[in-house]
């Protein structure tokens, strides 16, 4: 009978064997290096676009914001401008009510009545005088019912008084001016309509 040694043959497999598993275990490594590799760079390419992104994002936002601010900054002096234009429109418009005031004054005013005194507090007028008769009291009332631009006569106070020897009615009298439009107040404000509110000035200090 013959006998082989196999020995040597296993421990040559065996190291092969090894051997084998030695390259298998460096390629799974240096694979696995590789992939973490690209995926790591992958990620940093993401990461630097994203970063890029939000840096681009807060450059136009703060541009926008800007922008909102000189907006805001606009919207206020166009609220001012239209505030001082308003303004300039109330001068204009109180300054044509005086005018009709006075021109109403004249024209609504009946025979046997006259003025001592004429207050204005915005659109509210007080007006002070005599008349013959409790009834021209009464006519002046209607009158300013029927003006264009006065309104809501109110007697305050109406009694007996004695001027130069003669009996006569002293009354107290409110009303309200009615607010012209911008295009009256403008056309009051002509010098042509100022000569109305002369004859109206002198019949108020003919009492």
């Amino acid at each position: 009978m013959i006998r082989v040694n196999l020995l040597p043959h296993r421990e040559a497999r065996r190291k092969r064997g090894r051997q084998y598993f030695f390259v298998l275990s460096g390629i799974a490594v240096a694979l696995g290096f590789a992939i973490w590799g690209v995926v790591h760079v992958v990620n940093q390419e993401r990461v630097s676009a994203q970063n890029a992104r939000n840096a681009f994002l807060k450059t136009e936002i703060a541009s926008l914001d800007k922008q909102i601010d000189e907006i805001k900054k606009l919207k206020d002096e166009i609220a001012a401008l239209l505030a001082r234009k308003q303004v300039i429109e109330s001068l204009q418009t109180d300054r044509a009510q005086t005018v009709y005031l006075l021109d109403q004054l004249v024209k609504q005013m009946p025979e046997g009545v006259y003025l001592k005194s004429v207050v204005q507090k915005g659109p509210k007028v007080s007006l002070l005088g005599y008349a013959q008769s409790n009834a021209r009291v009464s006519t002046l009332m209607r009158n300013i019912e029927s003006s264009p631009w006065l309104e809501r006569p109110e007697l305050v106070e109406i009694k007996s008084a004695t001027v130069d020897k003669r009996r006569v009615s002293e009354f107290n009298l409110n009303l309200s001016l009615k607010r012209p439009k911008a295009a009256d107040a403008k056309d009051a404000a002509k010098p042509g309509a100022k000569g109305a509110a002369q004859p109206a000035a002198g019949a108020a200090k003919k009492g």
